[in-house]
């Protein structure tokens, strides 16, 4: 059975572009202790992780209900 890339470089490099300015922001803020702002990035963060948790989660659905029918008891 092959890879298969169901998300395109372009997004993945977006993604880790993305999280990659939180992060940092949330370092600044905490080398700063400006606690309210990293609180903020952090929740940021976790709801862009969710998201890609959940996308992933719906990929392997697709992908398991296409490639059921394939299964032989």
């Amino acid at each position: 059975m092959g890879s298969r890339n169901y998300l395109g470089n372009s997004v993945l490099e977006y993604l880790r572009a993305l999280l990659g300015t939180h992060a940092a922001a949330l370092r600044a803020a905490c080398r700063e202790r400006d606690r309210g702002a990293s609180a903020v990035e952090l929740a940021v963060i976790t709801a862009i992780i969710l998201a890609i948790a959940v996308a992933l989660l719906a990929v392997i659905r697709i992908f398991v209900r296409t490639e059921q029918s394939k299964i032989h008891p």
